[in-house]
């Protein structure tokens, strides 16, 4: 209420100095300038204010120092109860990456840099630096310390803790061994040391998190940014759902909602989300469909070629099951596998999940019995989304995946939802 009164009567008091001097000054330009530059520092005294108020800090009882997220935050909704986080200290960061040394780094993306860092009690860690110079992830920042804060699961990266000092806004991970899954499956010499039995693993779990996700835990979760860069690999291969920071989180019976900010990234995106703006489930359900297309061929759903008489590796694929051909999909280094028949039947499932409609999708306990051969008799899939036609043009992909753990590259874009 502080800040409505006080920008009506700042507004007020400058709009009739401008009217008094009507008669008097012939170039009002000079006050209009003078209008606009106070309006912009007050607009930024009032957002620091507010990120503030939005992230404080205190002490618990064990003398600890803790993050605590205030009701100020308009992304937290009512009836979720804030969560605290421990802090870590900017001296000790620095000195376990040697002063953030470029020789730490593990990744880059649109955000910031990720770096390795060692404790001094022999710790290691993940370290994923917000960058100062960044006009975008404060929200990011805010939405994944709310969010993976508040989840426990073994196919879910663990967080650690956070450091806010100053302009400092950084994020601190367990450390993953075998960094990300795209540097495994995407034309690498890695891709020998994933035979099916280990893609299989990572498929599982993938779906796992995804189910701990949707309808274990305590929050109804929606990831939005799923995709092969934020799939984390510990040191025995275990994948780990990575990269909270476009997440949601679904209240009550919420089943799907809408939005204006599409946030996500390219080849990875739902019909209905990239198009219309609205998320689900089903959402995630794609591009779980998409990944899991990925680590049995080995190619980008992105980069394919009109020669190969496709626009996306989901084109191919459906090209494929037309021709009943599928088995031409299978990436060389696990083809002559003795489970064939299991990673056809994994294929399918793959298309079952990335149907153009929503309703035609099945949710992910239903994908996880089906991938375990709980459900036999698997239906015919339709068509994929964005089979036939070009991805649509006002989607920017920022798909310059250079991240080997896990920093988003996203793509933003408004939309007015249909």
């Amino acid at each position: 209420m502080f800040f409505l009164f006080f920008s009506f009567c700042f507004f007020f008091f400058f709009f009739f100095l401008l009217s008094t001097y009507d008669h008097h000054v012939k170039d009002k330009t000079t006050i209009l300038v003078f209008i606009i530059i106070a309006v912009s520092f007050w607009w930024k005294w009032r957002t620091h204010k507010r990120e503030k108020k939005i992230i404080t800090t205190m002490t618990n009882k064990k003398g600890k120092k803790i993050l605590k997220l205030t009701r100020e935050d308009d992304m937290i909704e009512d009836d979720i109860k804030l969560e605290e986080l421990p802090l870590y200290d900017f001296e000790k960061l620095a000195i376990a990456t040697n002063n953030f040394d470029i020789n730490n780094k593990l990744g880059q993306g649109g955000f910031g840099l990720v770096y390795k860092g060692n404790l001094l009690n022999g710790q290691e860690i993940a370290i994923k630096r917000l960058s100062r110079a960044s006009n975008q992830g404060y929200e990011e920042f805010i939405n994944e310390v709310r969010v993976i804060s508040k989840l426990q699961h073994r196919n879910l990266v663990r967080l650690y803790g956070c450091c806010i000092e100053g302009e400092e806004k950084i994020l601190i991970y367990e450390y993953m061994p075998n960094l990300s899954l795209d540097a495994f499956i995407f034309g690498s010499a890695k891709q020998e040391l994933l035979d099916w039995r280990k893609r299989f693993n990572i498929i599982d779990g993938i779906a796992r998190g995804l189910l701990y996700l949707h309808r274990d835990s305590r929050l109804k979760i929606i990831h939005r940014d799923l995709k092969a860069s934020n799939i984390l690999l510990d040191k025995d291969l275990n994948p780990k759902i990575s990269d909270f920071g476009m997440a949601r989180i679904f209240c009550g019976n919420e089943a799907q909602a809408n939005t204006l900010r599409v946030v996500g990234t390219y080849g990875y995106m739902s019909p209905e989300y990239a198009m219309q703006g609205q998320f689900s489930e089903k959402s995630d359900v794609f591009s779980f469909g998409v990944l899991l297309l990925e680590i049995i061929s080995g190619r980008r759903n992105t980069e394919f070629y009109h020669h190969e008489e496709a626009i996306s590796l989901l084109g191919f694929a459906w090209k494929l099951w037309m021709e009943d051909n599928l088995i031409t999909m299978i990436e060389p280094t696990i083809y002559e596998s003795c489970y064939q028949q299991e990673i056809l039947r994994c294929i399918e499932v793959g298309l079952l999940c990335v149907q153009e409609f929503v309703n035609d999708r099945p949710n992910i306990s239903t994908i996880i019995s089906m991938l375990n051969g709980a459900i036999v008799d698997l239906p015919s899939p339709k068509e994929p989304g964005f089979v036939g036609r070009p991805y649509e043009k006002n989607i920017d992909s920022s798909q310059q995946n250079l991240d080997k753990y896990s920093i988003n590259s996203v793509t933003f874009t408004t939309i007015i939802a249909r």
